[in-house]
């Protein structure tokens, strides 16, 4: 019985659960963590801890944010490349963004965002955009909080509306290239029996209802929502591990595969690119920035439309 229980990985999510407990989760020495409200609030006046909020409007950090946290807006993170809308901005740019933040490549820092209180939008991406981010610009102890500032205030913790004095940092960039994965690299291996590729994106987009010049997904890209592993009422925060491990196991997510996260312009991708590499430590995890925006600027690469990876069930309704 315990055989037919463990498919590839199980045991290794299994002990996720438990170790979940544990915060900052999980134990090791990964770029990205858990950790909670109630271990934000032992830990709030800490010397070297930074928090960052990443609501979604300047706004909403004006009318309440968690005391002592930064503004830094996740816009700053991308800028146009030689007309690509999805593109990192230069090293310099986010350089700075993080010095002018006073964040340290080894003291831990905190993001979290929210449904704004002022300005009612937020889909919880925020926060992981922004810790993805960091990690690869060089940061080596991101914090996000489970839940963000919703989950904050639903356990009456307290709010404030003062700007924290901030001295600017030294933070340096190092990029840490083998996080991404390009898209010469991508079409090369896609397809390889060892790989498997997600796309984060909402099923109706995935199927063919986005904004993109050709409607559908990348061929062979299995559709699994980031939204399916949050919350339903709190988009910021993850379900329990025994629902995440039943998702992931029917979505023939093995551990034993490089795993690719894209979506649709990289964004929603960095909420499974962080499950999958730092909370539930898969061994070959990738994300592929350009994800389908960059994807259909090839007029040749061919798309598919429906809820089958490759097609074939539109192929067979065709075929008669």
């Amino acid at each position: 019985m315990e055989e037919k229980m463990f498919t590839p990985g199980g045991m290794e999510r299994l002990q996720a659960t438990s170790d979940r407990e544990n915060i900052p989760y999980p134990r090791g020495d990964g770029k990205v963590k858990l950790v909670n409200s109630e271990w934000l609030d032992r830990h709030l006046t800490d010397t070297n801890l930074t928090v960052i909020d990443v609501q979604p409007n300047i706004h909403d950090y004006i009318q309440e944010h968690v005391p002592g946290a930064v503004y830094l807006t996740e816009g700053v993170l991308r800028v146009s490349n030689r007309g690509f809308p999805g593109s990192y901005s230069p090293n310099a740019c986010i350089q700075e963004s993080f010095r002018r933040a006073g964040i340290t490549a080894d003291s831990p820092v905190v993001v979290y965002t929210g449904k704004g209180a002022f300005s009612g939008a937020g889909d919880g991406l925020g926060q992981t955009m922004m810790a993805y981010t960091l990690a690869k610009y060089g940061h080596n102890a991101v914090y996000i909080l489970d839940g963000g500032i919703d989950a904050w205030k639903s356990e009456g913790r307290e709010l404030s509306q003062d700007y924290p004095p901030v001295e600017p940092s030294d933070f340096t960039v190092e990029v840490r290239d083998d996080y991404p994965i390009g898209y010469e690299e991508f079409v090369r291996i896609k397809d390889n029996d060892d790989v498997v590729v997600l796309d984060a994106r909402p099923a109706k987009v995935y199927e063919g209802k986005g904004p993109w010049r050709k409607a559908g997904h990348i061929p062979g890209a299995v559709n699994l929502p980031w939204k399916s592993l949050m919350h339903e009422a709190n988009p910021a925060r993850l379900k329990s591990n025994d629902e995440l491990d039943m998702i992931l196991e029917e979505h023939g997510v093995d551990r034993s595969k490089t795993v690719i996260c894209s979506c649709g312009t990289g964004r929603e991708a960095t909420n499974e690119f962080v499950l999958l590499k730092w909370l539930y430590l898969y061994p070959n995890v990738r994300i592929y920035e350009g994800s389908f925006t960059e994807w259909v600027t090839y007029p040749d690469n061919p798309v598919v439309e429906g809820s089958d990876p490759r097609g074939a069930r539109v192929e067979t309704a065709s075929a008669r």
